[in-house]
């Protein structure tokens, strides 16, 4: 893998991450979103986590308690989530299975968690859920019939 695949890797799960801290905690300065990657075993500089906000189209929105916190833009379309989904599963997925209605799909090692928010962000209504390890996402489908569906897509995504 060339030096500048894993940078890119890393930056995807960085930014994954990100999303996933401003979804779940009320984020409201560079230095709160800095120290809760941290916890989670990411440190990045200052410049690093400014670019990664707006490369993210981050913005902050009022709070009740009269403060701001960070929120994704509320218009990010369909396309820009597919985009963002094909570019990381262009870096990181080596394979896709399926048993009846599971499919598993094998990325290279730290980058499952941040594929996995990108396919949960597409929001198919087919799938109940993803679950991510280090290197290996569980995707539940509602029904059998629908994971061929699924897995065509998936490909879509690789190409």
């Amino acid at each position: 893998m060339t030096r500048r695949l894993s940078k890119e890797i890393m930056k995807n799960n960085r930014q994954a991450m990100i999303i996933a801290i401003i979804k779940e905690q009320e984020i409201g300065t560079q230095e709160e979103l800095g120290e809760a990657l941290k916890t989670k075993g990411v440190i990045v500089t200052q410049a690093t986590l400014s670019r990664d906000i707006k490369e993210l189209g981050l913005i902050k929105i009022p709070t009740p308690k009269g403060t701001y916190r960070y929120s994704l833009p509320q218009d990010k379309t369909p396309g820009d989530l597919l985009r963002r989904a094909q570019r990381m599963f262009a870096d990181a997925v080596i394979a896709v299975d399926y048993a009846e209605n599971d499919i598993i799909v094998k990325t290279t090692s730290g980058t499952a968690q941040g594929v996995a928010a990108a396919l949960d962000d597409l929001d198919w209504p087919e799938v109940v859920g993803t679950v991510a390890g280090d290197d290996t996402i569980l995707m539940v489908i509602r029904s059998k019939e629908a994971v061929f569906d699924i897995l065509k897509r998936l490909n879509q995504l690789r190409r």
